[in-house]
C-alpha cells in the first residue's frame, strides 16, 4: 500500500466497531449511467455494516447547473450532522472497488476541515472477494457534531484557469482518459465539445490506479513526470466534472505535494462555452 490514506480491509475488519471509526459509502455512477444505476437501491442491498450513504450528487450545489458542484459549508455541515457523521471521527471511505469516487469524497470531506479522512483499499469489490460481511437497508445515526473549517483556495473557477491558461502561472492537470483529451472521442456528456483546456497536461486518473488503490509513489512520480508535471508549481487538477480530478489531488498529495487545488466546473464547464479557447482548436 502507497500511502497513509489507505487502509485495508482487514485491518478495517478488526476495527469497523471501533467508536472512533466511522464508514461512508461513497459510491456514485460514472457519467452517462446515472439513468440507469440506482446507487441508493445499491447501497440498501449490500453495503459495509454501520456504513452511511454519501451521496455526492445529492451532497452537491444545487443551484448550480453543472453536475456535483461543492455545497456551501454550511450546507454540507449540517447534512453531515443529520447523517450523524462526526468531523471528530476518523472517517473511512469506500466506493465501487475502482477508486473512482470515494477519493472525491475524500476530498470534500478534508476540505471542509475533517483531519482524519482514510479510503479503503480495494473497496466494497475486495471487502466482497474477502467474503467479509455486509448490512442491507438504511443505516439511522443520531445526529452528530460535524464542524466546518473551509480554505476556498483548495477550489478554482472558471476565471481562475482561464487565467492560468493564458499566463502560465500554474500547471492544469487534467484527469480525463487520453482519448477524450486529445478529442479522438466524445464526451460522455451531451452538449460537450472535445478537445482540453489550452496548456493543459494531461495525467488519465485511470493511470495512476491499480486494484482499487494508488499505485506505488516511485510509480506515481514516474508518471507524473513524464507527463510533464512538475512538483514545484501550482497544481490545478480537473476532469469532466471534478470527481475524477480528485484522484490527481489524492496522488499528488501523497507524493507531498503542496498547492494543489481542483477545479469543481471541469471539462463540464470549460467544454460548454463557446466563448473558451479549446485545444486542439475546434
Amino acid at each position: 500500500m502507497s500511502t497513509s490514506f489507505f487502509v485495508a480491509g482487514d485491518w478495517l475488519a478488526e476495527h469497523i466497531f471501533d467508536a472512533d471509526i466511522q464508514i461512508i459509502d461513497a459510491r456514485m455512477a460514472p457519467a452517462g449511467q446515472e439513468h440507469l444505476r440506482d446507487m441508493q437501491a445499491e447501497y440498501r442491498e449490500g453495503h459495509l455494516p454501520g456504513a452511511v450513504f454519501f451521496d455526492i450528487e445529492a451532497l452537491s450545489d444545487h443551484t448550480s447547473p453543472l453536475p456535483h458542484m461543492m455545497p456551501r459549508p454550511e450546507a454540507f455541515a449540517v447534512a453531515m450532522r443529520e447523517s450523524g457523521i462526526s468531523s471528530d471521527k476518523h472517517l473511512i471511505v469506500y466506493d465501487e472497488g475502482n477508486l473512482f469516487s470515494a477519493p472525491r469524497a475524500w476530498w470534500m470531506l478534508r476540505s471542509f476541515g475533517v483531519e482524519n479522512v482514510s479510503i479503503l483499499a480495494g473497496g466494497l469489490a475486495d471487502w466482497q472477494r474477502e467474503e467479509l460481511p455486509l448490512q442491507q437497508g438504511d443505516v439511522e445515526l443520531e445526529e452528530a457534531d460535524f464542524e466546518v473549517s473551509f480554505d476556498p483556495s483548495v477550489i478554482k473557477r472558471l476565471t481562475d484557469v482561464l487565467l492560468v491558461s493564458h499566463e502560465g502561472t500554474a500547471q492544469i492537470v487534467d484527469a480525463r482518459p487520453a482519448a477524450r483529451f486529445n478529442a479522438e472521442a466524445d464526451e460522455p456528456r451531451p452538449g460537450l465539445k472535445r478537445g482540453h483546456i489550452p496548456g493543459a497536461l494531461n495525467v488519465p486518473w485511470g493511470d495512476l490506479v491499480e486494484n482499487g488503490q494508488l499505485k506505488t509513489t516511485d510509480e506515481l512520480s514516474e508518471i507524473f513526470t513524464r507527463q510533464g508535471v512538475s512538483f514545484d508549481k501550482p497544481v490545478i487538477a480537473s476532469c469532466g466534472s471534478g470527481v475524477t480530478a480528485a484522484v490527481v489531488v489524492l496522488a499528488l498529495t501523497t507524493l507531498g505535494v503542496n498547492g494543489v487545488s481542483l477545479y469543481d466546473g471541469s471539462w463540464s464547464e470549460w467544454g460548454a462555452r463557446a466563448d473558451l479557447p479549446i485545444e486542439p482548436a475546434q
